[in-house]
């Protein structure tokens, strides 16, 4: 856990480069108004704070402690990683967004 807890996505290069291709992509078919919709502290922003638990408790309760998981330490070990990494996520969009920053 604490591996995942001191990673920080933003500073791997090819993950960002990822994120501005589909920010673009957004803004090519969107306004740039569209995106002050999901602002923190907006509903569009709670959406995603939403989505993040429901996704973070399904992966909880469907594979984590799935039998077929369960028995392989790797995958387990992988379902757990991604389990984290959504709780970490969730976290921080929540720290954001309840604060208004």
């Amino acid at each position: 856990m604490t591996e995942l807890n001191s990673m920080v996505v933003v500073k791997d290069n090819a993950i960002e480069i990822e994120r501005q291709e589909e920010l673009k992509e957004f803004l090519q078919e969107q306004e740039q108004q569209v995106l002050e919709q999901f602002k923190p502290g907006t509903f569009g922003c709670h959406e995603l704070l939403d989505r993040t638990a429901m996704v973070s408790d399904s992966l909880e309760r469907f594979i984590v402690s799935h039998p077929a998981c369960v028995q392989n330490p790797e995958w387990y070990a992988l379902a757990r990683q991604a389990a984290e990494a959504l709780h970490i996520l969730y976290q921080k969009v929540g720290a954001v967004h309840l604060n208004g920053d």
